[in-house]
């Protein structure tokens, strides 16, 4: 089963952001939605969390419309991670994976034994369960990203939609978020992010979404869609991609290093 992007439009009133995007993110797959800022990444993400009506198309969730799905049903089906949260009180880290079973037992009810239980899986699961008893507001930016991973498991949701999830994070929690989101996707979530980083979406990604001015440039698998082609597109920069460890890996390079490398064997 999967969640189906189908022919998105959406318009703020001055022009189309979205022009008919359609995409399908299986359970067992990592999805990366690519390109820069200002192509519609973010409101695809809104409209595909039910928060933005699209003026045409629809997303469904095993084959059941998002329009037709309660609050409670939508936060059990698809869970946000994003980019940042500063809660306004320093809760601890413990009560921020909580808020993830609220779905469950109701807004205004109190968790009891099973959803702290749960919690406390989730803590265990992504390694972090020494931070429980931490303020949320004290721990490093890629511990904070793992508790709000945590709060989604908790949450019970099997489709879990991240908004660069790794853009404020230093390169050693980078990898690490990045294989935690990989393990996720090998445990049967369906993990959706969005990225800048071409590298990222090849080396993690069972699929690529490259999106631009509104519109589907590229989809398919990274090997599919991170080509010279495409990030050349995107970015507005001749660029390189070049594959290591027989096509294994792929790592996209400004194309005057190429020339000046030419130039120093001249």
């Amino acid at each position: 089963m999967s969640m189906r992007v189908d022919d998105i439009r959406f318009s703020y009133g001055a022009g189309d952001v979205l022009r008919g995007v359609s995409f399908t993110a299986e359970y067992g797959e990592f999805l990366s939605v690519l390109g820069p800022n200002g192509v519609g990444k973010s409101t695809l993400f809104k409209c595909m969390l039910g928060l933005l009506a699209p003026t045409e198309g629809e997303t469904t969730i095993d084959g059941k419309p998002i329009r037709e799905m309660s609050a409670p049903e939508l936060a059990r089906s698809i869970a946000y991670i994003p980019q940042s949260h500063n809660p306004v009180f320093n809760f601890s880290v413990l009560d921020m994976v909580l808020m993830g079973t609220t779905a469950q037992v109701g807004a205004f009810s109190a968790p009891g034994k099973e959803q702290i239980e749960r919690a406390q899986q989730a803590l265990e699961r992504l390694g972090i369960a020494h931070l429980r008893d931490r303020g949320y507001g004290n721990v490093s930016g890629g511990e904070r990203q793992m508790t709000l991973i945590a709060r989604a498991i908790a949450q019970r949701a099997r489709i879990l939609v991240m908004d660069e999830p790794s853009a404020s994070l230093d390169f050693g929690n980078r990898i690490r978020l990045m294989q935690t989101m990989r393990t996720l996707a090998a445990d049967g979530y369906a993990v959706i992010q969005s990225t800048h980083d071409p590298d990222q979406a090849f080396l993690y990604s069972d699929k690529v979404l490259a999106l631009y001015g509104g519109r589907v440039l590229a989809w398919g698998r990274p090997e599919e869609t991170v080509t010279d082609e495409v990030i050349s597109t995107l970015y507005g920069l001749d660029v390189r991609v070049y594959s290591l460890h027989s096509g294994s890996v792929r790592v996209c390079l400004p194309a005057d290093i190429e020339r000046k490398e030419e130039e120093r064997s001249s």
